[in-house]
């Protein structure tokens, strides 16, 4: 199993303190993998660094706005000089804002399109020369079922994950022959922290009704778990993955395969 090998690989998990991010980064490190990740605080970067020291992972944590190109620079520059040269990347940061469209100003609707759309782009532009350097590269873009599916809601949601599954395609496109591989986890519905007012059982017992139609339209029959995502984000950094790209990997128990339940 040696392909699923990440020893001396440096890794850069964006929003990797908590959650999704989190789970992902300690699975690259349990394969092996170097963790570097950002976050928006120093609060947020010393508990994240305690979360991974918990759980036996020296991470290396930044502060660092991934919306900000300078900033994201100067990040790539000082992962580079204190870990090294960053041979994975994880676009994982991301926001959602739940408002109809009508109802969704420009402000809130740019704001989604630039940390969950432009964000990517401004990171994978900050290591791909790195990883031309280096003759080798693996970037994972967090997409969603969003960048296949409408939803009630989510418009800049959907909006910006439909052009990051396009903007993974793209970087296969133009950077496969440096044998740089560019390719997207889509997640299902995953019970998280944000996720839990959605799965508590109701004063009369029954489920909610989000959390019915959720069940109802997932073949497993059961929201994902964070750690549903790490064994594909280790076979997408890891050389087991060499010949795969631009592709977008749906990690949802089934919901894109399956129309639903017949009444």
């Amino acid at each position: 199993m040696s392909a699923f090998d990440l020893n001396g690989k440096v890794a850069l998990v964006t929003g990797g303190a908590h959650s999704i991010g989190f789970s992902i980064g300690l699975g690259l490190a349990k394969a092996g993998a170097t963790i570097c990740f950002n976050c928006s605080s120093e609060g947020s970067k010393e508990k994240g660094i305690a979360t991974y020291k918990a759980e036996g992972v020296e991470a290396h944590g930044y502060v660092a706005d991934v919306t900000d190109e300078a900033a994201v620079t100067k990040l790539v520059a000082t992962i580079r000089e204190e870990v090294g040269i960053i041979d994975i990347l994880v676009n994982n940061a991301g926001i959602i804002k739940r408002i109809p469209m009508i109802e969704t100003s420009l402000e809130d609707f740019s704001k989604v399109i630039d940390v969950d759309l432009i964000a990517p782009f401004i990171v994978s532009k900050a290591v791909i020369p790195g990883m031309i350097e280096k003759g080798h590269g693996k970037i994972i873009n967090i997409c969603s079922l969003m960048s296949e599916l409408g939803r009630e809601t989510v418009s800049a949601y959907a909006a910006a994950k439909g052009g990051l599954k396009m903007l993974t395609r793209n970087i296969c496109s133009e950077y496969g022959a440096y044998n740089i591989q560019c390719n997207g986890i889509g997640p299902g519905y995953i019970a998280t922290q944000q996720t839990a007012p959605l799965r508590e059982i109701q004063p009369d017992g029954s489920r909610h009704p989000f959390d019915q139609f959720i069940l109802a339209k997932t073949p497993a029959g059961r929201w994902g778990n964070a750690d549903d995502l790490t064994g594909p984000a280790v076979f997408l950094a890891s050389d087991a993955s060499n010949f795969v790209n631009g592709q977008i990997l749906y990690v949802d128990g089934g919901i894109l395969a399956y129309l639903g339940k017949q009444p």
